[in-house]
């Protein structure tokens, strides 16, 4: 029997870990997939902003109602379980008491806590310090059995998740899920013999989302290597008894629904993985359901034709009927994924606190620390896209709403006050002048356009002695650099000596990338010239603080593909265009697959910062609200394509970075994350279900 056993003493996120039959395990800084001396090339500093879809306005917090014993339909008042701090989801009930586990992100990353009523502030449970994911805690004698994705499987385009469990006291981790393979949302049956997965086995992650290719497989606690393909194609399994499993999945009609698999005594299969039966009818999407005890009850989240929420229901298999459960309470506010107590007492779920809460956090920290993986960086999450730094650190301009042509903000760089430069216009993607404190470039005009649609690239000159008070408008002066007819000009970058702006433009038909003058623009003689060439898309450049070279991502390795991008460089006459391969050699099937945007440079020049594709999905999506690219993670690669880490692990789609090139490195002791001269936005809740989730069948 093949388990990978290590135990650590559980502490905090620096803690050293202690390897223990690993067989090639890989450590807290990651797997390097090529190999340089760390003499030669010292590993990467800095600071590093970065914005996640929807995730600052989740509010999330756990919510449970007492199901009435001679009336199961009938629910008690709705209690709130968790205490407004961060973001806390995917509980367990662990007793009928309303003991739950669940997972927060206090602490900059997901991990394990405990709380029951009374209980004056939750209880830390063990947790791997070198993980920067943790999900689906499940408690069972004594062990918790969850999810994390500290272990990298060796290879690009595969998830890290993978099933461990830990005494609930104490760590000691025990690794369940095979080297090399992926599993998601353990679920435990009731005498605790067998543990259900949803497990992608050791394929690598195919590229999709929407619905991930996985199946359901079982096998049993003291003897975890036994696994047992139940059947193919499911996720978020639920136990009824040892004997019976729920799960859900896109059925051929289009419509997500709940199947049952029956398990064989002693998982004994006399052929191929057993047919499953639809239990929900079409109609309606059901996700993530939890069986309740008498086996004849399910809770499920349901969207329906007509209904703009996801809202929890119980559907009886019997009488196959659903009975509302959150929608008369609060029809405005999505719910997600229930789960039930022991005896089916209590129904729990978690949801955004609501506006005004008296407990806990109402507004959004402007910057929110993010564990890092690799030490001498620091990580922040911005409530807001496309941050960039002021030459000396002190301020951080942004893009703050979309929906409302929120222009051009700024804020000190400590997370407090707010200043606007530029409203009543959509503007994305800055770049603050590394010579002129008092500019900063963008483009101007909508954003994911065609290459004719008409966006501006844009100087904003202001006072910066205007930077001080209580925040508020800022009179500037907004010079457009790009002719109006030019069509799609987006994305600059300035030189290091602040004379010129690269930028892409869709002018000749195809967006490639331009140089033009810092100050007048294309609208004197010289002062604009073409940089690349091609019918492909070149985008998001950035220009090197040595000056000697622009990254950009493009897909002119394959034109037809728009769907995938490489990191290119090339000098700023247009020659010694090349491309970084990432993930493999040239023409290799891994970096054919490459969707890699958002590069940057380091300080040195001897680093790029970038989001892509390359650690599949850590969670499946569809438990989740939108996230439009679930697999968008940010990775750093020296400029010869060797040094590849890993900076963001979680179910979000992580973008939009800055990487601060100042000569000295911020002071993060100073972050006014929560003080009283704070400008920030209330928590209102405002994020989207997946929007590849439709009910237009």
């Amino acid at each position: 029997m093949l388990r990978h056993l290590m135990r650590i003493t559980a502490g905090s996120a620096s803690s050293p870990l202690l390897l223990i039959n690993t067989n090639n395990y890989f450590n807290l800084h990651f797997h390097s997939h090529h190999t340089h001396s760390q003499m030669d090339h010292p590993i990467p500093k800095g600071t590093i902003i970065f914005s996640t879809v929807g995730r600052s306005n989740y509010g999330f917090d756990i919510f449970s109602l007492q199901l009435q014993p001679q009336q199961p339909t009938t629910l008690g008042p709705e209690h709130r379980l968790t205490d407004g701090i961060s973001v806390n989801f995917n509980a367990q009930f662990l007793d009928d008491n309303q003991t739950i586990v669940f997972v927060s992100e206090r602490t900059g990353s997901p991990r394990f806590y405990l709380t029951r009523p009374g209980l004056s502030s939750p209880k830390s449970l063990p947790f791997v310090p070198s993980s920067l994911f943790h999900d689906r805690p499940v408690v069972n004698n004594d062990r918790v059995y969850f999810i994390s994705a500290h272990e990298d499987p060796g290879r690009l385009f595969k998830s890290w998740s993978a099933l461990y469990s830990t005494r609930i006291d104490e760590l000691d981790l025990t690794r369940l899920t095979p080297l090399g393979s992926v599993d998601y949302s353990p679920a435990i049956s009731r005498s605790g013999k067998f543990i259900a997965v949803a497990s992608y086995g050791s394929r690598s992650w195919g590229g999709e989302f929407h619905e991930l290719n996985t199946d359901i497989v079982v096998f049993p606690e003291s003897d975890p290597d036994n696994r047992v393909t139940v059947c193919e194609r499911g996720g978020w399994p639920t136990w009824f008894g040892d004997s019976v499993i729920y799960f859900h999945r896109q059925a051929e009609d289009g419509w997500w629904s709940i199947f049952r698999i029956d398990i064989p005594e002693n998982l004994k299969l006399s052929g191929p993985p057993n047919t499953a039966t639809r239990v929900t009818p079409p109609g309606l999407h059901c996700f993530t359901p939890a069986a309740m005890h008498d086996g004849i009850r399910l809770a499920v989240a349901t969207r329906r034709r007509g209904k703009n929420f996801r809202h929890v229901e119980i559907f009886d298999i019997e009488s196959e009927t659903f009975h509302p459960v959150t929608e008369t309470l609060n029809p405005n506010l999505h719910h997600y994924n229930p789960f039930v107590s022991p005896g089916s007492k209590f129904i729990g779920y978690h949801r955004f606190r609501g506006t005004g809460s008296t407990q806990g956090e109402s507004t959004i920290p402007n910057l929110n620390p993010v564990l890092s993986p690799i030490k001498p960086i620091k990580m922040l999450r911005i409530n807001a896209s496309f941050p960039s730094f002021s030459r000396n650190g002190d301020f951080i301009a942004f893009n703050h709403n979309f929906d409302t042509n929120s222009g051009v903000k700024v804020f000190k760089s400590n997370g407090s006050k707010r200043w606007t430069l530029l409203k009543g216009r959509t503007a994305f993607y800055n770049a603050w002048s590394p010579t002129e404190k008092h500019v900063i470039y963008t483009s101007v005009g909508p954003i994911f356009q065609s290459a004719k649609a008409t966006v501006q690239i844009a100087r904003i000159k202001f006072d910066s002695s205007d930077l001080n008070g209580d925040g508020g408008d800022v009179k500037c002066d907004v010079k457009i650099l790009t002719k109006e007819e030019t069509g799609n000009n987006a994305f600059p970058s300035c030189s290091p000596d602040g004379k010129s702006i690269v930028f892409r433009s869709g002018r000749s038909g195809f967006k490639n990338l331009y140089i033009v003058d810092a100050v007048n623009g294309e609208f004197v003689d010289g002062g604009l010239r073409r940089l690349t060439e091609g019918p492909w898309i070149d985008t998001m450049p950035s220009w090197s603080p040595k000056g000697d070279l622009i990254a950009f991502s493009s897909n002119r390795h394959n034109p037809d593909d728009v769907a995938t991008f490489g990191i290119y460089v090339v000098k700023p006459d247009s020659s010694d265009l090349r491309r970084i391969h990432v993930a493999g050699s040239e023409g290799s099937d891994d970096v054919v697959s490459e969707r890699i945007n958002h590069v940057c440079f380091s300080e040195d020049g001897e680093w790029l910062l970038f989001t892509a594709n390359l650690g599949g999905v850590t969670a499946e999506p569809v438990s989740w609200p939108n996230q439009f690219q679930p697999y968008g993670d940010l990775y750093v690669v020296r400029l010869d394509g060797s040094g590849l880490r890993r900076l963001t692990c979680n179910a979000y789609e992580n973008g939009t970075p800055a990487w601060y090139t100042g000569g000295e490195e911020l002071d993060l002791e100073r972050l006014c994350l929560r003080s009283e001269d704070e400008d920030e936005d209330e928590l209102r809740g405002e994020f989207e279900e997946p929007l590849w989730i439709s009910c237009d069948i």
